[in-house]
């Protein structure tokens, strides 16, 4: 029996459309990673490209458990000595709810070009509950849900 490796041919990209309103980011965010990456398809190939497209709506109803709101921390430089600024968690997911979980599935991706090309181009974060993305016919996709549950 010979290895399987998929051809860029072969490869399929679907729409899935994920609720975060009260699911916990690391639960939400590794569910989008694998989405991304294609991994909870039986073609998975690590070198290319054959995740799906996730559209992650409600990003500013995501729960952080615990104490994370006050105690985590995102940490910026500008270059210059001195000029670092630490933002809390419940500022920046006020602000800008969808940096919040792009930072989080950023930081599931493996550090390569790829993951970079992926996270630009596959994830799409709306604040609420609507996106323009109807036209793609998206699958909802619940958070924890096998695929033959989605």
């Amino acid at each position: 029996m010979k290895t399987f490796s998929a051809k860029p041919g072969d490869i399929s990209h679907d729409w899935h459309v994920v609720d975060a309103a009260g699911v916990p980011l690391g639960r939400l965010d590794t569910a989008v990673a694998q989405l991304i990456r294609g991994k909870h398809k039986p073609s998975f190939t690590p070198h290319l490209d054959g995740g799906d497209f996730v559209i992650v709506v409600n990003a500013g109803q995501v729960k952080l458990t615990g104490g994370k709101l006050d105690k985590k921390t995102y940490f910026r430089h500008t270059g210059y000595m001195g000029h670092e600024s630490h933002t809390p968690a419940r500022e920046v997911l006020a602000r800008h709810p969808d940096r919040v979980i792009e930072k989080a599935v950023f930081g599931m991706l493996p550090k390569n070009s790829l993951s970079k090309q992926k996270l630009r181009t596959k994830l799409k974060v709306y604040a609420g509950a609507e996106h323009p993305h109807q036209a793609q016919q998206p699958k909802a996709f619940a958070v924890g849900a096998t695929r033959e549950n989605a």
